[in-house]
Order: C-alpha cells, then sequence, then structure tokens
C-alpha cells in the first residue's frame, strides 16, 4: 500500500482520504499524506468505511489483501466489498485494479501524469 501511495501521490493528496486505522498510520507516516483514521480493521474500522460508503462519501475503495492469508475479519471485509457493489463504488483488491482506478481519477483530476514513479 505504500508503494502504491508513493507512486500515485499527485493523485492521493488531492484527495479527502480515509482508511483503517494502522494502514493509515503506515501509509501517512512513509508518505506526509493527509489520512483520516478509522478503528483498526478487526475493531471495526473496514464497518466504518463501509458506512462511509453507504452514506455517498466514498468514491473509490483501495483494500489491498492477501488472497492466500485468511483474515481474522474476513466478514467484514465481505461486508465492505459488498456495500461497494451494492452503491457501484470501484474497488480495487490487487495493485493491478488500484491502478487503474487511480490512472483513471488522476485523468479526471485533469493530472497529465497520475503515476509519480516516471519521475527523478
Amino acid at each position: 500500500m505504500v508503494e502504491l501511495a508513493r507512486s500515485f501521490r499527485a493523485v492521493l493528496e488531492r484527495c479527502e482520504l480515509v482508511a483503517t486505522g494502522t494502514t493509515g498510520k503506515v501509509v501517512a507516516e512513509a508518505t506526509g499524506l493527509l489520512i483520516a483514521r478509522m478503528q483498526s480493521g478487526p475493531l471495526g474500522g473496514d464497518q466504518q468505511i463501509g458506512a462511509e460508503v453507504a452514506a455517498g462519501r466514498v468514491d473509490a475503495v483501495i483494500f489491498l489483501r492477501d488472497p492466500l492469508t485468511a483474515q481474522p475479519h474476513e466478514p467484514d471485509i465481505s461486508a465492505l466489498m459488498r456495500v461497494c457493489d451494492v452503491h457501484d463504488v470501484p474497488l480495487a483488491t490487487n495493485a493491478a485494479t488500484a491502478a487503474l482506478i487511480l490512472t483513471a481519477l488522476g485523468q479526471r483530476l485533469g493530472l497529465a501524469d497520475p503515476c509519480a514513479r516516471h519521475t527523478g
């Protein structure tokens, strides 16, 4: 997630960002991005973000996960994915899909090159 945030910093710095507690802390510390932090995922953060999606306050969700590792809060993750489907909110669960969403968002924001990894 940190690598993705660094690569697309130009896009993300123009967005209002929200994340689960631990992820938000790690990404904010690594990138300097301003991120509103919810609870940690296992403590209800996924559900809090789902509520934001249901309220129409989220344009896209990037939830990178390891498909080979079971998560103790898997039902919460599934619920977040379901609410994204119900409300037609783009959802990325892997880096390739996240890059496509962030590139499209960057273009919508008028950025010529939304991915900063091409800069020195």
